[in-house]
C-alpha cells in the first residue's frame, strides 16, 4: 500500500509538471503587466506620459498583464487536463479531452444549482446575501470558488474512469459508443452529479476557512502568524481567495481613519494613506501585516529552496532541473507568484511544504513584529517592494529591516531543505530513483541483438530490444501499462514476480527500480 501511493504521489507530481512549465513566463507577464498599468502606481510617481492612457507602452503592458491572467485565471481548468494526461495510461488524448467537458459539466452543473437557489439571480448578477468570493466566473460560468482543487478532482476522477472504461466493450447496438469514446460520455455523466455534490459539500469547506478569519482579528502576533500559515496553506490549491481577501478589503482586515474618511480592509488603508503619504509618518503596519511579511520569503526564503534543490540534485540531473528551478526562483523574487517553485515539491516532499507553510506563516508575524509596513498590489515580489517599499522611504515603510530578516531566511530555507532532502533521501526535483551511472549502448551491443530477431516475433515485435524487455517484464500479458520519459521506462505489470531483473539489466539499462506493481528501467531510452 506505501509503494502504491508513493507511486501514485509521484505520478501526480509528473502531471504538475505540463501547467507548471508555462507558470513562470506567465508570472513574469502578469507581475510586470499588473504593476506598471495599476492607477495608483502611475499617479503615485507621475508617470503618465510614459505608461499612462494612450501610450504604446501602456498598451503593451495591458496586454501583458491580460496574456498573464489568462493563464493563472485558467489555472484549475489547466491542472485538470494536466493530471489527466498524466494519470491515464494510455491514450491520453482522449483523457485530457474528457477533462475538459467534465470540467465544464461540473461547473455549470454547479451553476445550474445555484440559480435553482437563487445565488445566482436572473440576469446572472450574485445576491447580494453570497459573501465575497464564494463564487467565481470560471470561462464565463458563475460558479463556486474551488480553485486549483476542482481542476485536482476533476484531473483525478477522469483519469480513474478512463483506465477503467477506456477498453469497454458494448452490445453490438451500442458498438460505436465502446471503447475510448465512452469515456467522455461516462465523464459528462459522473460529474454532472459531482457538480451537483460540490454545490453541498464545497460550502462547508469555504465556511470554514471563513471562520478561521474570526481567529486572527484582533489576536496580535498571533493572529498574524495564524493568518500567514492558513493563507499559505492554501495558495497551492487556489483557495487563498476565500481565505485573505476580506482581510485586504473589508473591515474583517481593521479600519482606520485617513484624510477624514474612514477606510476598511487592510490593502484599501495602506493606499489610502500612501495617497495621503504628505500627512503619514509611518504607514500602519497591523494593516499590512497581511502582506508585508510576504517580500521575505518570496524574494529571499524561497530562492534559498531552489538553490538546495539544485545543489542536491543529482549531477547528471543538474542541467536539466537548473533551468526550471532558476525561473521558478526569478519568478518568485521579481512578481511573488511562488506556485511554480512550491508545486515542484508540493507532492513529491510534502514535509518540505509544511516547512514552506510554518517559515513563512512566521515572516508574516516577524514583519508585523518589525513594524515593516509596505503595501502592494499583487504579491510580495521585488516589483512592489521597489514601488511600495523603497521610493516611499524607510522612514514611512522600514524596509531596510527586510533585508538582514530576509539573509537569514534564505540560509535558513537552504539549510533546512538541504538537511531534510539527503537526511530523507526526498525525490525533489533532479532526485527521482536512479542509478548515477549512464549507460549508452554502443555499436557492438546493437549487433549483438540483430541475432535475436527471431525470437522477438512471438513477442508482438521486430525490435529485438523491446523484445527482450517485453520478456523481462514477465511476457506481453504481464504488463499493465507503460509510460516513459527521456532517460527512463515506467511499465506497471500486474504480477511482479513474474519480472526478471537480470535479463532487464540485459538490454543495457543502467537500474532497474521496483516500486510494488511498478517497475523502472533508466537510460534504455537514451541508449535508442
Amino acid at each position: 500500500m506505501k509503494d502504491k501511493i508513493f507511486e501514485v504521489l509521484q505520478r501526480i507530481g509528473r502531471s504538475f509538471m505540463l501547467p507548471i512549465a508555462i507558470l513562470p513566463v506567465a508570472g513574469l507577464l502578469l507581475g510586470l503587466g499588473s504593476s506598471f498599468t495599476n492607477e495608483t502606481t502611475i499617479a503615485t510617481y507621475h508617470l503618465g506620459k510614459i505608461l499612462g492612457d494612450g501610450t504604446i507602452l501602456h498598451a503593451l503592458l495591458v496586454i501583458m498583464n491580460k496574456v498573464g491572467s489568462a493563464v493563472f485565471d485558467n489555472l484549475p481548468l489547466l491542472f485538470a487536463v494536466g493530471v489527466a494526461i498524466g494519470m491515464a495510461k494510455k491514450e491520453k488524448e482522449v483523457s485530457a479531452l474528457s477533462a475538459v467537458i467534465a470540467y465544464f459539466v461540473m461547473n455549470i452543473s454547479i451553476s445550474g444549482m445555484l440559480e435553482i437557489n437563487g445565488k445566482i439571480l436572473g440576469d446572472g448578477s450574485i445576491s447580494k446575501d453570497v459573501l465575497s468570493g464564494t463564487i467565481a466566473s470560471v470561462c464565463g460560468i458563475n460558479t463556486l470558488q474551488m480553485g486549483v482543487f476542482g481542476g485536482i478532482i476533476v484531473g483525478l476522477g477522469v483519469a480513474a474512469l478512463h483506465n477503467r472504461f477506456h477498453k469497454i466493450q458494448l452490445p453490438n447496438a451500442l458498438s460505436f459508443f465502446a471503447g475510448s469514446r465512452f469515456v467522455p460520455i461516462i465523464s459528462t455523466i459522473v460529474y454532472m452529479f459531482v457538480g451537483i455534490l460540490m454545490y453541498f459539500v464545497w460550502p462547508v469547506v469555504q465556511n470554514g476557512i471563513y471562520s478561521l478569519g474570526g481567529l486572527v482579528t484582533g489576536s496580535g502576533y498571533f493572529g498574524t502568524l495564524i493568518f500567514g500559515i492558513v493563507k499559505r496553506a492554501l495558495i497551492p490549491f487556489g483557495l487563498h481567495h476565500v481565505f485573505y481577501m476580506p482581510f485586504w478589503q473589508t473591515a474583517v482586515g481593521g479600519t482606520a481613519e485617513v484624510a477624514g474618511q474612514m477606510v476598511q480592509g487592510g490593502q484599501n488603508i495602506f493606499f489610502a494613506q500612501l495617497a495621503d503619504a504628505s500627512h503619514v509618518t509611518h504607514f500602519s503596519a497591523d494593516a499590512t501585516r497581511y502582506f508585508s511579511g510576504e517580500f521575505i520569503f518570496m524574494i529571499f526564503g524561497l530562492p534559498g529552496a531552489a538553490l538546495a534543490m539544485y545543489r542536491t540534485a543529482k549531477p547528471e540531473k543538474k542541467k536539466q532541473v537548473g533551468g526550471l528551478l532558476f525561473s521558478a526562483a526569478l519568478t518568485s523574487m521579481l512578481t511573488g507568484i511562488t506556485e511554480p517553485i512550491e508545486f515542484s515539491f508540493l507532492f513529491v516532499a510534502p514535509i518540505l511544504f509544511a516547512v514552506q507553510v510554518i517559515l513563512a506563516g512566521a515572516a508574516y508575524m516577524i514583519a508585523h513584529m518589525l513594524n515593516i509596513a509596505v503595501g502592494l498590489t499583487f504579491s510580495g515580489g521585488f516589483l512592489d517592494l521597489f514601488l511600495f517599499g523603497i521610493l516611499q522611504g524607510n522612514d514611512k515603510t522600514s524596509w531596510l529591516r527586510i533585508i538582514p530578516v530576509g539573509i537569514i531566511y534564505f540560509f535558513l530555507y537552504y539549510f533546512i531543505f538541504s538537511f531534510l532532502i539527503k537526511k530523507l533521501n526526498l525525490k525533489t526535483p533532479g532526485r527521482e530513483d536512479e542509478d548515477q551511472e549512464v549507460k549508452l549502448y554502443t555499436k557492438a551491443d546493437v549487433n549483438a541483438r540483430k541475432s535475436k530477431k527471431t525470437d522477438s516475433t512471438e513477442n508482438g515485435t521486430d525490435d529485438p530490444l523491446s523484445a527482450d524487455i517485453t520478456r523481462g517484464l514477465g511476457g506481453k500479458k504481464n504488463i499493465d501499462g507503460v509510460d516513459c520519459c527521456a532517460t527512463r521506462l515506467r511499465c506497471t505489470v500486474f504480477n511482479a514476480d513474474l519480472v526478471d531483473d537480470a535479463l532487464l539489466k540485459s538490454t543495457g539499462a543502467s537500474g532497474v527500480i521496483h516500486k510494488g506493481n511498478g517497475v523502472r528501467l533508466y537510460t534504455v531510452l537514451m541508449s535508442r
